[in-house]
């Protein structure tokens, strides 16, 4: 093998240098074509960055201009997350939000199905797993009305009222930023409409409303634990009809009214607001509703616990023809259990103290 001459060596080296050369000065060229000709905004895939308070906000004067102020969060749920390099990135399915004030609660709230657009091919099915995991919305065969872009839009528009040439201010949570955003873009891109929102976070907002009282901020840490709360996940009047009736918490309503479940019980009392059902969910024995069911298998230990420490409160579950029991002289029955005129045992207040009570009774009877 042959080793290169020192004159071959230098004449390989300019052949580099020049071709280095030629290769840098097309990237530049291709750099200048991108910048006169920018990827369309539908197109982008990196998130907004962050955007700051309206002017608005800081200029609240005193506490009469913050609890005044209205708010409007919201959401947009979505078929699943697509792939970087698909055009659809999401497939909107349900909008929600909510009108706010601290003063007066909630004021309105919007809510719609949307009408989705057709998965890409080959991702229909990742597109229904990922809405079985969460909002449960069926791509195909739902039973409910759908609104397509258009009328949604206008509908959220009128909704917000914005003066004329003003932008709307919608609040909504940081991770979720991206996904409304695009879609609120994807939508305006259909159907023509201009309606160029602003998206802000709500994590700011109350960091914010902290700060005018006290002029100090609290940890945004502590901020999203107390929004992510599953407090109200199961209140009434909280979601739509639908995931109401069929029992799923994720629904893009009741995150809306989440939010200002959040402030109400965090800001309400620092501003000196008085509490209503428009500023937290009225519990469902306020209602005149049956009890929730998770509420009562929560609930179960602690009314056995003030049963067992004679609190009295088992005669709210018992007729008073109850608390008479008749004992034969003839009877047989076990030394500690209780029988009725009938000869049945009867157990005081709901089905898991009954059972907490028969279990307690049986073994002291075997311990007999």
């Amino acid at each position: 093998m042959r080793l290169l001459t020192k004159e071959e060596k230098m004449a390989y080296a300019e052949k580099a240098r020049k071709w280095n050369v030629k290769k840098h000065s097309q990237k530049t060229a291709e750099q200048m074509r991108n910048m006169a000709h920018p990827v369309p905004a539908h197109l982008a895939t990196k998130a907004p960055s962050a955007t700051s308070l309206p002017d608005a906000s800081m200029s609240w004067k005193n506490d009469q201009a913050v609890v005044t102020d209205i708010f409007y969060f919201l959401n947009i749920y979505s078929h699943g997350k697509l792939p970087s390099h698909c055009e659809q990135r999401f497939l909107p399915c349900e909008i929600g939000c909510v009108k706010y004030s601290l003063q007066d609660g909630i004021m309105a709230d919007f809510h719609h199905f949307i009408d989705p657009e057709v998965p890409p091919r080959g991702f229909r099915y990742h597109c229904q797993a990922a809405s079985d995991a969460t909002h449960k919305i069926p791509i195909s065969g739902f039973n409910l009305l759908r609104t397509c872009y258009a009328v949604v839009l206008r509908e959220l528009l009128e909704f917000v009222q914005p003066a004329r040439g003003v932008r709307p201010y919608f609040y909504c949570r940081s991770n979720d930023r991206f996904r409304i955003n695009w879609c609120l873009r994807r939508m305006a891109s259909l159907t023509g409409i201009e309606s160029h929102p602003e998206l802000l976070a709500v994590e700011d907002l109350v960091i914010e409303l902290y700060r005018k009282k006290y002029q100090k901020e609290p940890s945004k840490n502590w901020v999203c634990r107390e929004l992510d709360a599953f407090l109200w996940d199961f209140s009434s009047n909280t979601r739509c009809k639908w995931h109401e009736e069929n029992d799923i918490p994720c629904c893009a309503l009741a995150s809306c009214k989440k939010m200002a479940y959040c402030i109400s019980k965090s800001l309400a009392n620092v501003y000196g607001v008085s509490l209503t059902a428009a500023h937290l969910p009225l519990q469902d024995s306020d209602c005149g509703k049956s009890t929730n069911t998770k509420m009562v298998v929560l609930a179960a230990g602690r009314f056995q616990k003030m049963k067992a420490e004679g609190s009295g409160c088992d005669r709210h579950f018992t007729s008073p023809s109850q608390d008479k029991e008749f004992v034969p002289s003839n009877c047989d029955s076990p030394c500690g259990v209780k029988t009725s005129l009938y000869g049945i045992s009867t157990m005081r207040g709901r089905g898991i103290t009954r059972l907490l009570k028969s279990a307690s009774d049986l073994s002291k009877s075997f311990s007999n």
